[in-house]
């Protein structure tokens, strides 16, 4: 079929026809890569959040808040965060002690153990003061011309005075024995949850912090650290080392509340937040 040229019209739709499918091909392929790369950038968007969350790293152990809980925060506001197991881990020095959720349980048979060794220390203790406040009886003599029946009677005196004496002695170690066993418990106490940590409470709110074994501070300080890398990050920050290698560093801004690294082998076996002026009970 001739056009009005005079031109073969079969010729041109041939052409028309490859071109147009042509182009059907190039658009098809276009759209695909459109939603090819539509899905990438989809995988970037999903992939973005969890690179940031890997990045953020742990939590430091800082004064300004570690898991919620900071100086000043009070035990019912600490119990609300969730940050912490619902019942006392230890009741010792009339401070009420938790673990970090998902810590150690209660042990029963440990707090029994704390509670009749602090109550025999209050009870030693305080009969010793007692009786260091009396004023000690004057040790009689015989005098010269005395009968039979007062030499008697003041050598029964004497020896009264010498047994109260030796029950005195007795009861004033005693009650130094209580003290060492007081130290023990807290030492059992400590060791406990030396790697878990726990939070300590006075009754008018947050005492002590113990981190838990795997906390650092801001400055990569934690158990393991070296005395010598303490000393590098807080020697011109106030840091002060007691005799028995231990460190305190003051916090800033917060009076009363320090940092404690406890050492052994000069290495950093403990870390806690501490306000050792507060009390534990009123």
């Amino acid at each position: 079929m001739l056009d009005k040229g005079g031109n073969d019209m079969g010729k041109y739709r041939g052409t028309i026809r490859v071109v147009g499918t042509g182009l059907m091909v190039a658009l098809v392929a276009a759209g695909a890569g459109a939603c090819s790369s539509d899905k990438k950038d989809d995988k970037k968007s999903d992939a973005a959040p969890a690179t940031a969350a890997a990045s953020k790293g742990p939590e430091a152990f800082a004064a300004t808040g570690y898991r919620g809980l900071k100086p000043g925060v009070t035990k019912d506001a600490a119990m609300a965060g969730g940050a912490l197991e619902a019942a006392p881990v230890s009741l010792l020095d009339g401070c009420t002690d938790f673990a970090y959720k998902g810590g150690p349980a209660p042990d029963k048979v440990r707090m029994d153990a704390e509670a009749a060794t602090e109550a025999k220390f209050k009870d030693l203790n305080g009969k010793a003061d007692a009786a260091a406040a009396k004023t000690p009886a004057p040790v009689p003599t015989v005098p010269p011309n005395a009968s039979a029946a007062d030499s008697a009677a003041i050598a029964a005196q004497a020896a009264g005075s010498a047994g109260q004496s030796a029950a005195d002695a007795k009861l004033m170690a005693d009650a130094a024995q209580s003290s060492v066993d007081l130290l023990l418990a807290r030492e059992a106490r400590n060791k406990a949850f030396q790697t878990t940590g726990r939070v300590s409470f006075a009754a008018s709110g947050l005492r002590e912090l113990v981190a838990p074994a795997d906390a650092k501070t801001a400055e990569g300080i934690g158990v393991g650290s070296t005395a010598d890398a303490v000393q590098a990050a807080y020697g011109s920050k106030g840091l002060v080392k007691d005799k028995l290698g231990n460190f305190t560093l003051p916090v800033e801004g917060q009076q009363g509340w320090n940092y404690e690294f406890t050492v052994t082998d000069a290495k950093v076996t403990g870390l806690s937040l501490a306000n050792r002026t507060i009390k534990c009970t009123a």
